[in-house]
């Protein structure tokens, strides 16, 4: 899939709408989830991921695999954004000190609401509980967020090789779970 991704990057960079097409199909719903999960509005993230298409679309060209995967420049993209969008709603005096950045509130119900409203995500749910809190917080940072293993290891301040461990673990104990609870 990475490569196709990138594929559909490089024909985007030439023109190719409907490369571009078939790139916002999939990718769409990942990056809608990182807008959310950031700005823990509906509308407003909507907003950002059409803004961030439309810099997609602008700069494919710049897009470089040995610097990163597609879903990692994509989801740079999307991130930017909405760091972007925080900022100017901070400028015009919105009142959001650094440390409620993360308690921007939707009436609604938020994404991981939402996901866990599924029988498949409740049993991915109790299963994410029997991991230990580092695993935990590290598989949800990474799948939930898109933040790669060099991300996480700065935000949690960890040396990258501990978070690539925790992640394998959690991975492997999700695995062993959600197969035992298929059975």
């Amino acid at each position: 899939m990475a490569a196709e991704l990138a594929t559909l990057i490089y024909q985007t960079a030439l023109g190719n709408q409907r490369a571009f097409d078939q790139l916002y199909r999939q990718t769409s719903p990942q990056l809608f989830g990182v807008a959310i999960a950031l700005l823990r509005r509906r509308d407003v993230a909507e907003d950002v991921l059409q803004e961030a298409y439309v810099k997609i679309w602008h700069s494919a060209g710049s897009y470089q695999p040995e610097r990163g995967s597609a879903n990692t420049w994509l989801g740079t993209i999307v991130r930017r954004c909405a760091i972007d969008r925080l900022r100017r709603r901070r400028a015009e005096g919105e009142s959001l000190p650094d440390e409620a950045w993360d308690a921007i509130e939707d009436d609604g119900p938020g994404p991981l609401q939402n996901l866990m409203a599924d029988s498949d995500a409740r049993r991915l749910g109790n299963c994410l509980d029997i991991l230990e809190e580092r695993q935990r917080e590290s598989v949800s940072l990474a799948f939930f967020h898109g933040l790669t293993h060099s991300e996480l290891a700065e935000h949690l301040a960890t040396p990258l090789g501990t978070v690539k461990a925790w992640i394998r673990r959690g991975l492997d104990k999700l695995r062993s779970c959600l197969g035992e609870a298929s059975a």
